[in-house]
């Protein structure tokens, strides 16, 4: 099926998502398991009461389309608020469960209907689903919520555009319960884009008396209130403590959870995480480091889960921009990006970082791939004689002085690759100082776009490699093109992909390319593709991976 044809329609009320591996179709008729809060299958709802801790930081706000708001607290947005439609489930090898992008389902549209032309959907809203104050959601708040993603700039502004989600004008709230989204162009992430965290529906009435000229979304406010309509609703939030979730039990958009309340204690160091666990004080450690991924597993006394991350790299990112902050910047020299590359001490860091917890991406790659598998590894190994020659013939023979910095979230296992590569940068020349960025400031960094080199940690959402590249290498230059990349050649072969489908000839082409590009350009140096890993108590099930790499609480159980 061609890329003109994105959306396959059955009686105008099927929907299916045409993909690489096929097409999967589910009926956006709501089935009673999609449409309304359900008991368990002894009819009884559970007032069972779950308490988490997580690695990578604790949430820093409740508004996920503010500036600066981290990973951590888009798993807390997911549970407060709906999304027009969610995403299937399936079963991965090792039995585990996992999202499944192919497949599109109902959350807070009931049902949705493609265009004659392909060129617009109209979504049905459930006319019995309410917010957590008890207003009734509207299309206008649909509007306002997806007028307010793509206006209001960053992250959730690149994140809509990614699927042509760009204008307010493509936004039309047709009745009170009908929503049309108008498309700019064919594109065949426009749909799934729709079901992935940043599209929230926000209760527009309620965030409005609190608009000003300064803030005229209502950010500041929405980062510390609840104005949603999803599965939970927040009963505290103490910033840097703890954050407290209770079920809404008038929540329509899906089977009632099982789980009544949820705490999110914030436990920065791994070792007291690890600890709670083990003497059952908490539920679940989620987003485990990589010791404990290894030293957990091997206990044999929780249920485990270890999935790697889709579509998701650790890199190092050099600032390849010709002057940074007013300065002469070295890592605009592309061979000296091709001799940090060659420095790195890949083996050091998977063993002694990572214990083993991750795939490699180095070393087996080839300089003109012939394969559109992402992420692939690099042809870069370590080899220091390569790199003094390198070194030799770029602009800056007797080295420099630089900073890396890197997120104190991921310090377990960032702080010891950190170290390793700075030792083995100064055996080249390149003499680097070490900065620890407290969590919370660290999507800052990467909106700044203010260091040298950082260590960072990006994985795409909707799985293909040029999905990956429109973030981490565009001249768009979003978040968490970590190196500030700017090149009109790569920009041209992401856009050919972004506008074809996998299996034509010309995406084949344009992902070999851009990812060959990549290698020759290395503004970014891969490391390893990571895993997720969660440690949970035995009482507790119906894990699943997600995508966001954020915890779904809707569908655990604890007995």
């Amino acid at each position: 099926m061609r890329r003109r044809r994105l959306i396959k329609t059955s009686l105008g009320l099927t929907v299916g998502l045409t993909l690489a591996n096929g097409l999967k179709a589910c009926s956006s008729k709501p089935s009673s398991s999609d449409s309304a809060a359900a008991p368990d299958a002894a009819g009884k709802v559970s007032d069972a009461k779950l308490t988490m801790v997580q690695g990578g930081g604790f949430p820093n706000g409740l508004d996920l389309h503010r500036v600066g708001t981290n990973r951590p607290a888009y798993g807390i947005s997911w549970a407060m608020y709906d999304r027009l439609m969610t995403f299937g489930t399936k079963e991965l090898p090792d039995g585990s469960l996992s999202y499944d992008y192919t497949v599109l389902k109902p959350e807070l549209a009931e049902s949705w209907e493609m265009a004659e032309d392909g060129m617009s959907v109209t979504f049905n809203l459930r006319q019995d689903a309410t917010f957590h104050d008890g207003a009734p959601v509207t299309a206008n708040d649909v509007k306002w919520s997806y007028d307010r993603a793509v206006s209001i700039g960053g992250f959730p502004t690149f994140q809509m555009k990614a699927g042509a989600l760009e204008n307010p004008d493509q936004f039309e709230a047709v009745h009170d319960h009908t929503f049309r989204v108008k498309f700019l162009r064919p594109d065949k992430l426009t749909m799934i884009d729709m079901a992935v965290p940043i599209p929230v529906i926000i209760n527009a009435e309620l965030v409005k008396p609190h608009l000003t000229t300064e803030d005229p979304w209502g950010a500041e406010w929405l980062n510390n209130n609840d104005a949603g309509g999803g599965a939970y609703t927040l009963s505290e939030f103490k910033p840097n403590e703890r954050i407290t979730l209770t079920r809404f039990d008038d929540w329509k958009s899906g089977p009632l959870p099982q789980i009544k309340d949820v705490i999110v204690l914030n436990v920065p160091e791994a070792g007291n995480r690890r600890a709670l666990l083990e003497k059952g004080d908490i539920d679940i450690n989620y987003d485990l480091s990589e010791k404990d991924q290894k030293e957990l597993a091997a206990m044999d006394k929780f249920a485990m889960v270890s999935t790697p991350i889709e579509n998701c790299l650790y890199s190092v990112d050099m600032h390849s921009n010709p002057e940074l902050k007013g300065k002469e910047n070295p890592f605009a020299d592309v061979k000296v990006r091709q001799a940090v590359a060659y420095a790195i001490p890949y083996d050091a860091i998977m063993d002694t970082a990572l214990y083993g917890q991750a795939v490699p991406m180095y070393g087996t790659g080839s300089f003109e791939p012939d394969s559109v598998t992402w992420p692939q590894p690099t042809p870069y190994k370590t080899d220091l004689d390569m790199a003094k020659k390198l070194m030799a013939e770029s602009g800056y023979p007797s080295g420099f002085e630089t900073t890396i910095a890197f997120d104190m979230g991921t310090k377990e296992w960032a702080e010891p690759a950190v170290t390793l590569i700075q030792e083995s940068l100064a055996e080249i020349g390149i003499t680097a100082s070490i900065e620890k960025v407290p969590n919370a400031n660290f999507r800052s960094v990467l909106v700044e776009k203010s260091r040298p080199m950082i260590i960072n940690n990006f994985g795409g959402w909707l799985n293909y490699p040029d999905y990956f590249f429109f973030y981490a290498y565009h001249g768009q230059d979003a978040t968490f093109n970590g190196s500030s990349y700017k090149n009109p050649e790569m920009d041209k072969l992401i856009e050919g992909a972004l506008a074809s489908e996998p299996g034509e000839p010309e995406y084949e082409k344009d992902v070999e390319k851009f990812i060959g590009l990549a290698w020759q350009e290395m503004p970014r140096v891969p490391l390893v593709q990571p895993k997720l890993s969660v440690a949970m108590q035995p009482s507790v099930s119906g894990y699943q991976y997600w995508f966001h790499r954020q915890l779904d609480f809707r569908q655990l159980e604890k007995a």
